[in-house]
């Protein structure tokens, strides 16, 4: 949504309340909005904007009704049906998010109306793995505005997943500059340098980064990783700074990765606990969106949920399910909470931990005896080394170290398995999915 452009078209009362909600401001916009939708209850644009308000307070399929109405009572918005699509991306609904972009293209007025369709359309083909015609939806956004930042980064995005490494610089060099405040999305571009053997490119694009932004912690986590050194787990403020940019679209892009890791770890605590009674207190380490809180209902009488990223818990506090969300560092929160849970588990988190002991440790010190932890790491297969740090920026662990770390932290090991949590670029990515329990009567490490 273009905020400042609507506003600036605005009737004084709606330019108001469209100001204060570009700002943050949802309470005043919300009372200037109700305000007019008295005065003027078939008003298209207050309704559009009440829309996009309720989906900023969360209560998206509320705010589609709004913009539907909208809609029906102007259908030629091209603004509208593009915020349509914006609420039917965030809900889920991917087919008629792209039927809504394109109505929202067949009216556009002008080009930049047509290039930002484009651009949306783009980044949802993108979410759904359908690169090939989301590079054609970038190329047409800028064939119309070549000046168009965002579509210059999902085209990027686009061709370093593709491995056209050259033309996805070429394409992030664009963006960054007429769209600085995405420069943390350079990452990918690195990636994609180092994964083709280009690591001496890579490590110098980083240095720069890091003579640009000095102590940027994505840059000097993958610098580590392009230079072969391993920090002892990825830094608090790498895993916020990554999640949260990354919230809004995890989802979506997890769907497309064939994600089975929150499924294997409610298999592997149905086998270890038996059917569910709602009698267990469960903390979710890493919890993500809240992927796991309906998976783990049926064993929990209280479902607590931690994550460092913001934006990550904001999307598990809109899907529901627990009774305590907290923001905190995973050991950190563990260890806060002596014999406070039955359950503790995690999926796919602990793989941005190099040494696991640790996290072993804290999760011993959270659980009453008797209690489980289930996790899922992925795979350091054929080599001695306990773990390593991989490109991507997470951590492979050998299956014989996190054993170690289990037995160390006074677990008896129920089992470590090889599973395929998920796929990355076409391929199965490989794991471990660990199951064990802190003895009945022994006291924790």
């Amino acid at each position: 949504m273009n905020a400042s452009a609507a506003a600036a078209r605005a009737p004084a009362g709606l330019a108001q309340a469209i100001d204060w909600l570009r700002a943050g401001r949802l309470d005043d916009a919300d009372a200037a909005l109700n305000a007019l939708s008295r005065r003027q209850p078939a008003d298209a644009d207050v309704l559009h904007f009440r829309g996009v308000l309720r989906h900023r307070q969360g209560r998206t399929d509320e705010g589609i009704g709004l913009v539907r109405g909208s809609l029906a009572l102007r259908p030629r918005n091209a603004a509208a049906w593009n915020n349509l699509g914006n609420l039917l991306v965030e809900a889920g609904r991917a087919d008629e998010a792209a039927a809504s972009y394109r109505q929202g293209l067949s009216h556009a007025a002008t080009a930049a109306q047509a290039a930002n369709g484009w651009a949306n359309l783009a980044a949802l083909l993108r979410k759904l793995g359908q690169s090939t015609e989301a590079v054609q939806a970038c190329r047409s956004a800028l064939a119309l505005q070549p000046v168009h930042g965002p579509a210059w980064y999902i085209l990027s995005r686009l061709l370093a997943a593709q491995g056209d490494v050259a033309e996805a610089v070429q394409a992030y060099s664009r963006a960054i500059a007429l769209l600085p405040q995405e420069a943390s999305g350079r990452a990918q571009v690195l990636r994609a340098l180092m994964v083709i053997g280009e690591r001496e490119r890579a490590a110098g694009l980083l240095r720069d980064w890091l003579a640009e932004s000095p102590g940027d912690p994505v840059a000097q986590h993958l610098l580590a990783a392009c230079e072969g050194r391993a920090p002892e787990r990825a830094s608090d403020a790498y895993v916020a700074r990554v999640f949260d940019a990354y919230a809004e679209s995890f989802d979506a892009s997890l769907q497309r990765l064939n994600y089975q890791a929150p499924a294997l770890v409610a298999q592997a605590v149905r086998e270890a606990l038996g059917e569910p009674a709602r009698a267990l207190d469960v903390a979710d380490v890493g919890c993500g969106t809240g992927l796991m809180a309906p998976l783990l209902a049926p064993w929990a009488r209280r479902l607590a949920g931690c994550d460092l990223s913001a934006g990550m818990l904001r999307q598990a506090r809109r899907r529901g399910g627990y009774d305590h969300l907290h923001q905190a560092e995973l050991v950190h929160y563990l260890a806060t909470q002596p014999a406070a849970f039955d359950l503790v588990v995690s999926a796919d988190t602990l793989c941005y931990f190099g040494d696991l002991h640790a996290a072993a440790r804290a999760a011993a010190q959270s659980l009453r005896p008797g209690g489980w932890l289930v996790f899922t790491v992925e795979a350091l297969e054929g080599e001695d080394a306990p773990c390593r740090l991989e490109l991507s920026g997470r951590y492979t662990h050998s299956a014989a170290h996190v054993r170690a770390a289990l037995a160390a932290a006074g677990f008896a090991l129920a089992r470590v398995q090889a599973v395929v949590p998920r796929e990355e670029a076409g391929r199965e990515v490989r794991g471990w999915l660990a199951a064990a329990q802190r003895p009945p009567s022994s006291g924790a490490v």
